[in-house]
């Protein structure tokens, strides 16, 4: 049986398996079907791959040395379906880009820095560019350190994810229908792209159980419409997010779904369109958002904690967005993809 090398990390509130693209097939089917296979997809279990059984734990990073001047690696990311064999490059995580650095290191693409190294690298799904800052004491990625990040047990080394021109990185402009608000089926909401197509709605328009995630479905097959993304069944984006006043000292509640199941927190670039449509006057919940004195990070509250960002808004847009988060390998070697 041949196997294919590979490094399994924990990125963000994520994990997901990370790949040299020089180590997958060239043509993109061929990859596709090899990663479905490596992940254990179509199961609801991926009892017999590399899948957590659920949409955070299916997640894929291909990382090549840069091919143009100005970054250092390229970084595609794909999300794969846990009970359907589907592989969508349509989005980008920026959970999985918190390791892309260290694997970039840790596989001999960038040198390590003394102390600390700065990886530029470009997210092939939307084209733009981030930048990793994260430890390298003595040349060598460490992993330990004393951030904690809500979602995640424990505490590891911070990694500080850098942001700019995110703006429609995937519909081609911010407000990809042209307004700041949107009436959808008869419930209002924002329609926001800022590194990641999101659709902002009220927890309470939506109302509860039984019968939500039907109804989560129907908006963003109809908000999917009008952001310019075509038919979205069977596709990841847009990411839905219903927003409520913050309870724990937050500056927002979110809610997010992956397409339909709910996100047990809330993806990095996720909270970067979520937070900017927040910010924007008129948008729907904005009323909803406790704003932190200036020059203090928001504080996006999701099921499993907090995320804090910190941003650099003008009025009109987002020149600027950081995230902390953490990373840590869990596994490098050969991985045995079923037959």
């Amino acid at each position: 049986m041949t196997g294919v090398r590979c490094m399994l990390m924990r990125g963000g509130t994520s994990k997901g398996a990370y790949f040299l693209a020089e180590d997958l097939p060239a043509d993109p089917a061929a990859r596709d079907d090899l990663l479905l296979r490596i992940m254990g997809t179509p199961d609801p279990r991926q009892i017999d791959g590399l899948g957590g059984a659920q949409p955070v734990t299916s997640k894929v990073a291909v990382v090549s040395k840069a091919a143009d001047a100005g970054h250092d690696v390229d970084y595609l990311f794909l999300q794969l379906g846990v009970e359907e064999p589907t592989v969508s490059d349509r989005q980008t995580c920026g959970n999985l880009l918190a390791g892309v650095g260290q694997f970039a290191v840790e596989r001999g693409l960038v040198p390590a820095g003394p102390e600390r190294t700065t990886v530029r690298v470009r997210l092939l799904n939307t084209g733009s560019i981030a930048v990793a800052t994260f430890a390298t004491p003595g040349g060598e990625v460490d992993y330990r350190g004393g951030t904690a990040i809500s979602g995640v047990p424990g505490t590891a080394a911070p990694v500080e994810l850098d942001f700019t021109g995110t703006e429609g990185s995937v519909c081609g402009s911010l407000l990809p229908t042209g307004h700041v608000r949107d009436d959808v089926g008869g419930l209002e909401v924002s329609c926001v792209d800022n590194g990641m197509p999101v659709v902002v709605a009220r927890a309470e328009d939506l109302g509860g159980e039984p019968g939500l995630a039907e109804r989560i479905d129907a908006l963003r097959i109809e908000a999917g419409k009008l952001m310019g993304l075509g038919d979205v069944r069977g596709s990841s984006v847009p990411k839905t997010t219903l927003v409520s006043a913050p309870r724990h000292g937050g500056a927002i509640a979110t809610r997010t779904f992956i397409p339909v199941k709910p996100h047990p927190s809330i993806g990095v670039l996720g909270a970067v369109s979520v937070v900017t449509a927040l910010l924007l006057d008129g948008a729907v919940g904005a009323e909803l958002l406790r704003k932190p004195p200036a020059g203090e990070p928001i504080e996006v509250e999701h099921p499993s904690g907090k995320l804090a960002v910190a941003i650099e808004f003008d009025g009109s847009r987002v020149r600027r967005s950081t995230v902390i988060r953490t990373a840590r390998k869990l596994f490098d070697g050969t991985v045995f993809p079923r037959s």
